[in-house]
């Protein structure tokens, strides 16, 4: 990371003698070292993966974290969500790793360590990288995983690619269809562009999480800071540029889930975040029951009381026991 701004133990060392400010600066200095240096390692993989590059037949490159266990009979790929990356999954996948299966957790065009792309953020195009992904890897049972948007882009890679997943997961997300909520399109992007975080100091990065995400793992905050690029002066910027993260929302919008699920012939379930908001969360049963009654797959869901959007970095334990559960129900 060239735009890494670390504060080394030199300069640490050049204050300590002055015990006024070290008292003043110095304590809460350190703590800001302390995640600059996280940060510094979130190009890494979690140790038991490596990361590596995939060049697809279109010249896109994608950038993936795999544990490289080619023997395994079982794959499990993990897709994040929009404006995310593949280290929020490093919980879930160091937990999958543990029981002898192939985990490998892409990050897709235009997020974290994966360039920039000029188009190719519809929704097909996304879910086509990943089949070319999940067809280079052989393997007796593929499951594809995906969050938020990640879990709409499986669900239609699944339909697109007949035959080559084994079960489809969609965590908070597959069944999401924006236009219930937004008809048109400029009313979505007025209501969901994201923040200008461009230039905001790391610091209150930290801050907000500790506070947000204070029940979470490290591992979890840490992915999440590897959504940003840290620069020289100690300021981030979003790893996925505003104009994608447009073109994303868009592509998601346009999306019909149940015209994907239709075409999915392996079981389906949903793991559904439930914050104890009664409305969403009778918003979200009518739009997954609705899904259930037309499509000829098998469609269910299980649902996780207390649960934040990011389940899968926030509780890695319960999620990684819901997913083996429905790979041995795929497999019965």
């Amino acid at each position: 990371m060239g735009e890494l701004w670390t504060v080394t133990k030199a300069t640490l060392r050049g204050e300590a003698s002055h015990k006024a400010y070290w008292n003043t600066f110095g304590w809460p200095l350190l703590r800001f070292h302390r995640y600059v240096l996280v940060v510094e390692h979130l190009d890494l993989a979690p140790s038991e993966a490596s990361r590596t590059t995939v060049v697809l037949a279109s010249g896109t490159e994608l950038s993936v974290i795999d544990n490289e266990r080619d023997d395994a009979a079982r794959v499990w790929f993990l897709v994040h969500g929009l404006s995310s990356n593949a280290r929020l999954w490093d919980g879930v996948l160091s937990r999958l790793s543990s029981r002898g299966d192939r985990v490998i957790a892409v990050d897709q065009r235009g997020h974290g360590q994966s360039p920039r792309s000029r188009d190719g953020y519809e929704m097909a195009s996304v879910a086509d990288d990943l089949a070319e992904l999940a067809q280079s890897v052989a393997a007796s049972e593929r499951f594809l995983v995906g969050q938020s948007w990640g879990g709409n882009v499986v669900v239609e890679c699944a339909a697109r690619h007949p035959g080559l997943a084994t079960g489809v997961v969609g965590i908070d997300g597959g069944f999401i269809r924006l236009r219930d909520h937004y008809p048109e399109w400029e009313l979505c992007w007025e209501a969901l562009a994201p923040p200008v975080l461009e230039g905001m100091p790391l610091q209150r990065i930290t801050e907000w999480l500790e506070q947000s995400a204070a029940d979470w793992p490290e591992e979890g905050r840490r992915g999440t800071l590897a959504n940003f690029h840290i620069r020289s002066d100690g300021t981030i910027s979003p790893r996925l540029a505003r104009d994608d993260h447009r073109d994303v929302l868009a592509g998601l919008w346009r999306h019909e889930p149940q015209d994907a699920l239709v075409n999915v012939d392996v079981p389906v379930r949903f793991f559904v975040a439930d914050s104890g908001d009664e409305e969403r969360r009778r918003q979200r049963r009518l739009a997954i029951e609705s899904l259930m009654e037309s499509t000829r797959s098998s469609v269910d869901a299980i649902w996780f009381e207390g649960a934040h959007h990011d389940v899968h970095a926030q509780r890695p334990a319960d999620v990684e026991t819901a997913l083996q559960t429905f790979a041995e129900h795929c497999s019965s």
